[in-house]
Order: C-alpha cells, then sequence, then structure tokens
C-alpha cells in the first residue's frame, strides 16, 4: 500500500490508525485512503489489539433473559453511534456465568470497555477486566454500584408511575405482575417494590409467559382492581386471558404495561403503558465512553448515568 500511495510505510500507519501526533498533510493522508480503498484494505484487528493490549470492541455479554424490545432498540441504536467513534459494539459470551469465570471469558476478547448487568459482577472480576487491558467496565443496575460507574433504569421508579395511576383512577387493590423467568423475575420484583412504595399492600402475581398460566390467574374470584403487568407483552398476555375469562377491562380489572410499544395502540382496548423519556441518548453514551477509553475522563464506582425517566401514556385499558 506504501508504494501504491507513493508514501513510507510508517506514514501508512500513521493515516490508517488516524495517528493525532502525527504530521501528515491533508493531501497525503487522502492519497493513503484513496490506496486503501482501491486495494481493498481491512484493519488486522487482532494487530490492532497487539499493539494497544485491547481491541477496538465493546463487549456486552448476553443476558440469562431474553432482550426486551426497548433495550434492544438502544442496543442497536448504541451501536451505530459507537461506530461513528471507531468502536464496534458485540453481544457475546455464555449467559449463565457471573464473576471471574464470566470474567475471564469476556478478558479473552481484549475489550476495550464491558457493558454488563452489575449483579454479574465480583470485585475480583472487574480487577481481572482492567488488569487484562479492558479501560472500563459499567454495570448495568437500578442504582449505584460500589464496584463500577453504572447506567441506571430504575426499575422501582416505574412501578410507582403505573400505581400511581391506577390509584388515581380509584383502583384501591392493587396487584403487579413478577415475570416467572431467570433475569427479568429481578427486574419485576423491583418493579413490584416500586408499586408497593405507592400502594403498600398490593399483591405479588408470580406469571410464566404462557396462555395456560394467565388463564389461571384470570379465572380467579378475587382479582385485584387495578394490576401492573410489568410490560406491554405481559399486560397483552393477561389481557387476553382476562377477556377470554368474561372479564371486562377496565371496567373490571384495570391494567398497566410498560415500555409503550407500538402494538399498544393496535389491541383493544388500547393498552395504558409507562413510556421511557430518554434522559442520555446513544450518542451522548458512545462520547462519554470515548472518552473514558482514552483517558480523557474518570468513571469510578458510584458514577451514575439515568438512561430513561418514566411517564404514564393514557389510553383504554386504565
Amino acid at each position: 500500500m506504501a508504494r501504491a500511495a507513493g508514501v513510507s510505510q510508517a506514514t501508512v500507519s500513521y493515516v490508517l490508525n488516524d495517528n493525532p501526533n502525527a504530521r501528515v498533510s491533508e493531501q497525503t493522508r487522502e492519497r493513503v485512503r484513496e490506496a486503501a480503498a482501491r486495494l481493498g484494505y481491512v484493519p488486522d484487528a487482532s494487530a490492532r489489539t497487539l499493539r494497544t493490549g485491547r481491541s477496538g470492541l465493546v463487549l456486552v455479554p448476553l443476558a440469562p433473559a431474553r432482550t426486551g424490545r426497548l433495550f434492544q432498540d438502544f442496543l442497536d441504536r448504541f451501536g451505530d453511534e459507537l461506530g461513528r467513534h471507531g468502536f464496534t459494539l458485540v453481544q457475546y459470551g455464555e449467559r449463565h456465568l457471573k464473576g471471574v469465570p464470566a470474567a475471564k471469558s469476556w478478558a479473552a476478547l481484549r475489550p476495550a470497555a464491558v457493558l454488563v448487568d452489575v449483579t454479574r459482577l465480583t470485585k475480583a472480576a472487574v480487577d481481572l477486566l482492567t488488569s487484562s487491558g479492558t479501560r472500563v467496565v459499567i454495570g448495568l443496575a437500578d442504582k449505584p454500584s460500589p464496584l463500577v460507574p453504572v447506567v441506571v433504569l430504575d426499575h422501582e421508579a416505574v412501578g410507582a408511575c403505573a400505581a400511581r395511576h391506577l390509584l388515581g383512577g380509584g383502583r384501591s387493590r392493587l396487584g403487579a405482575v413478577v415475570p416467572r423467568e431467570e433475569g427479568i423475575d429481578l427486574m419485576g420484583e423491583a418493579r413490584l417494590r416500586g408499586v408497593r412504595q405507592v400502594a403498600p399492600g398490593a399483591e405479588r402475581i408470580d406469571l410464566a409467559f404462557s396462555e395456560e398460566e394467565a388463564a389461571r390467574v384470570a379465572a380467579r374470584a378475587d382479582l385485584p382492581e387495578g394490576i401492573f403487568a410489568y410490560n406491554d407483552e405481559y399486560a397483552m398476555l393477561l389481557i387476553s386471558a382476562l377477556q377470554d375469562a368474561g372479564v371486562r377491562v377496565p371496567d373490571d380489572v384495570a391494567v398497566v404495561g410498560a415500555d409503550d410499544l407500538p402494538i399498544a395502540t393496535l389491541m383493544r382496548p388500547r393498552l395504558t403503558s409507562v413510556h421511557f423519556d430518554p434522559t442520555a441518548t446513544p450518542g451522548e453514551l458512545a462520547a462519554l465512553l470515548e472518552e473514558i477509553v482514552r483517558g480523557e475522563r474518570e468513571a469510578g464506582p458510584g458514577a451514575v448515568v439515568d438512561l430513561y425517566r418514566p411517564r404514564i401514556v393514557v389510553r383504554d385499558s386504565a
């Protein structure tokens, strides 16, 4: 490539690695880029890892639970923004590993950053990652962590938001669905705690995502007057079962979901749902992560970035 561009190999390296300290004219840079495009140059990720001690990967380990639409949409947009900063987002790993075994698996990729549920981390795991070259480990959590900086989604605030709406509509006996699925059951419990902050006597309703389970709940004679169904998918499942059992929504039981998916307006009755207003865009988070990786900003344990703020979107189901 150096011969094709008429420059030295060092100059090619400076340009392709975007070295900010190299004194290379824009005309020469453009000549190198044109030669690279003509020759079909592809960066060698393994060589970069050997040179810097880490790759350009931002690793998001696969979660035990299925990823919801809201978070997957966030990851898609976050990945696009990371690409503009020279990083590649990768979802990878054994879903059930935690602590040091998980950290060893993740460190093998030499990621620049790891974004993972904080419940899967220990101090030893964080130490192993950072000693292996990972510049920052960021937790996903509903509150600050003593281990790592965190991106927060306050699940208790989500439950409280739904409960306030149900109580405001005159529903005094409330219930909250806790999914019987590994991973999201913990989020369901946090949302239940939020409901109980507003309505202390709210009932816990454990529910697997199946028509049979939902039918058993709907057949009860002592149903709550208002139910926060954890998210829109569980709300739709429950409403279908209630309607099959002859229970009127919202006349007999009001139901609130969360995520405010587009399909919420297409079902009947239209679904009242907790909407998430972003307080930090994927672009802002990608820029912040780049600053941390480059050492331009410190982010230690206790640091928090709030991801969303919940608000109710009122429709027909409550």
